[in-house]
């Protein structure tokens, strides 16, 4: 199993970008999908999460400016984030809840992590 992240980059304050997040492998069910960041110095923090039902929930400091969505078909989750401001820097981790087969054995990690994406945002 392999969740794969992209899109992040650098941009201007004020600007816009879109995260993806992409899970395959021999998956059984996907539970809650969110996104994590860290900046430097700092510790992981929850930008956004979403329920396999697709109810979301937002950190404070994002909430108005970004949103989450995903696709239970495709198993995919995005973040898109407007008028992103400096103290969003950050290398971004998408996480999920994940049920698969390996080995032929049913597993659960509640959570999985993908490898960070960079999000600068200068001022």
């Amino acid at each position: 199993v392999q969740l794969q992240a992209s899109g992040g980059g650098l941009v201007q304050a004020g600007e816009s970008l879109k995260l993806s997040c992409a899970a395959s492998g021999s998956i059984f069910s996907i539970g809650v999908m969110g996104w994590f960041r860290q900046a430097p110095g700092k510790e992981r923090e929850l930008v956004a999460d979403i329920s396999s039902g697709g109810t979301p929930n937002y950190a404070d400091a994002v909430k108005g400016r970004f949103a989450i969505s995903r696709d239970n078909a495709k198993n995919t989750v995005t973040l898109q984030m407007n008028d992103l401001k400096p103290e969003d820097t950050a290398v971004y981790y998408c996480n999920a809840d994940i049920s698969y087969s390996s080995g032929g054995r049913y597993q659960r990690e509640y959570d999985y992590w993908g490898q960070g994406t960079q999000v600068t945002v200068s001022s």
